[in-house]
C-alpha cells in the first residue's frame, strides 16, 4: 500500500495535539478559549483525511464540522458584513448548485423511468412515505418547540441529493438506478414536499403551500432544467465548469451550513445534541425500511443498497433554502444543518461497508462472470 505524504503525517499530528490543548482547557475552565484549537484540530484533520483512501471519503464532512465549529464560537462574523445580510446569498448558491445538478445530468437519466419502472416507483414511494412519517414522529415524540419540529418533518420531506449518487458508487449498488431516482424525486419536490408539510408539518407552523411550490420550483426545477440545456449543447465543451461545479457546490453546502448555525447558535446550544441523535435515528432508520422494505418487494440486491441510500438521504441544501424562503432559517432550518453532516457520515460509513460485502444476485453474478470469460478470451487472443 502507498505510504501517505509526509505532509499528510504532520497535519494529524497538529490534529492531535490541538485535541490535546482543547481538552485540557476544557479542564482547566477555560471554554472560551478552546474555539481555535478546536477549529486548527478539524482543519487539520480535513487535511490529513486526504492521505488515507479509506478516510479521504470523510473530509468533507470534517470541513464542515470545522465550518460549524467556528459558526458556533464566533457567530458575529457570519450574521452580516458592512450591513449586508449572508443570508441573502443562499438562494443563489443554491441555484447554482442545482444548476450543477442538471449540467451532471441528461435526459438519459430519465429513461430510467422506463428501464426500470419496478425500482423507480418503489423508491420514489419509500422516498415520500418512509422518511416524512419517520420524521413526524421524531417530532412529536422530542416534544421540541414547533419550528423545530417543521425543520424535520422537512428534511424528510425533501428530495434525495447528488451525495446518495455517490454512496451509491460506493457501495456497487445500481448508479443509475440512483440517478434515475435523484432526477425523478427532484422533479417531484414542487408538488410532494410542500403537501408533505402542510400535512405533517402543518400541525405545527404554518404552511404557505403555494408559496412553497413557488420557492422549490425558482430554487430546484428552473436551475435544474437550465442546467439540463446547458449540458445538451456544451456536453464535453468546457470541462473547466465540470470541474469547478462539484467545488462550488461543497463551498456553497459549507457556506449554508456555517450562515445556519451561527444564526440559530443559541437554540443549537440547547437542542443540538438532540437533534444529532435524532438525525442519526432518522439516517438510520431510513437505510433499514428502504432496504428491507425493497428486499420483501423481491428486488435485487443491488437496487435495494440504492434505494436504501436514497431514502436515508435527502437534500439538505434544499430544506435549508426552503426554511429560508419561510423566514425561519434559524429554526426550522436547524434540523436540515445538523441532519446534513451526520447524514454524510452514516451514508458513508454504510457504503463503505456495503463495498466490502459481496452481492449475491444471480443477475449481478452472471455479469461478473460474463466480464471474466471475455477477460479470458482477450487475454487468450492477444
Amino acid at each position: 500500500m502507498k505510504q501517505p505524504k509526509t505532509i499528510y503525517k504532520i497535519m494529524l499530528g497538529i490534529a492531535a495535539l490541538s485535541l490535546i490543548a482543547f481538552i485540557v482547557l476544557l479542564i482547566l475552565g477555560y471554554g472560551q478559549q478552546t474555539g481555535p484549537f478546536l477549529s486548527i484540530f478539524f482543519l487539520s484533520l480535513a487535511i490529513g483525511f486526504r492521505g488515507y483512501s479509506f478516510l479521504k471519503g470523510f473530509t468533507f464532512t470534517v470541513i464542515i464540522f470545522a465550518s460549524v465549529t467556528v459558526a458556533m464560537y464566533y457567530p458575529s462574523y457570519f450574521q452580516e458584513i458592512n450591513g449586508f445580510d449572508l443570508k441573502n446569498l443562499f438562494v443563489p448558491l443554491l441555484q447554482l448548485i442545482m444548476f450543477g445538478m442538471g449540467t451532471a445530468m441528461s435526459l438519459n437519466d430519465f429513461v430510467g423511468v422506463v428501464k426500470m419502472p419496478k425500482g423507480v416507483l418503489i423508491g420514489i414511494l419509500c422516498q415520500f412515505t418512509i422518511m416524512p412519517f419517520v420524521g413526524f414522529g421524531l417530532a412529536t415524540a422530542l416534544g421540541v418547540s414547533p419550528e423545530i419540529a417543521a425543520g424535520i418533518v422537512l428534511i424528510g420531506s425533501s428530495p434525495s441529493g447528488l451525495a446518495s449518487n455517490v454512496m451509491s458508487y460506493l457501495a456497487r449498488a445500481n448508479l443509475a438506478l440512483s440517478v434515475t431516482l435523484t432526477a425523478v424525486s427532484t422533479l417531484l419536490a414542487p408538488l410532494m414536499t410542500p403537501l408533505l408539510m402542510q400535512l405533517l408539518a402543518g400541525q405545527f407552523i404554518e404552511i404557505d403551500t403555494l408559496g412553497m411550490m413557488w420557492s422549490i420550483v425558482k430554487i430546484v426545477i428552473l436551475p435544474v432544467i437550465a442546467g439540463l440545456v446547458f449540458n445538451y449543447f456544451f456536453h464535453g465543451k468546457m470541462k473547466w465548469l465540470d470541474d469547478a461545479m462539484p467545488i462550488l457546490s461543497m463551498f456553497g453546502i459549507a457556506y449554508i451550513i456555517t450562515i445556519i448555525t451561527a444564526a440559530g447558535r443559541d437554540e443549537l446550544l440547547n437542542i443540538g445534541f438532540v437533534l444529532i441523535l435524532a438525525g442519526i435515528f432518522h439516517n438510520l432508520s431510513g437505510y433499514f425500511l428502504g432496504y428491507w422494505g425493497c428486499r420483501f418487494s423481491g428486488m435485487a440486491e443491488r437496487d435495494c443498497r440504492t434505494i436504501a441510500l436514497e431514502v436515508g438521504m435527502q437534500n439538505g441544501g434544499l430544506a435549508s433554502g426552503i426554511a429560508l424562503e419561510m423566514g425561519k432559517v434559524a429554526t426550522v432550518g436547524l434540523a436540515p444543518a445538523v441532519f446534513g453532516p451526520v447524514m454524510n457520515i452514516t451514508g458513508s460509513s454504510l457504503a463503505t461497508y456495503w463495498r466490502g460485502k459481496p452481492i449475491n444476485d444471480d443477475g449481478e453474478q452472471k455479469e461478473e462472470e460474463k466480464n471474466k470469460t471475455k477477460l479470458e478470451h482477450d487475454k487468450a487472443t492477444t
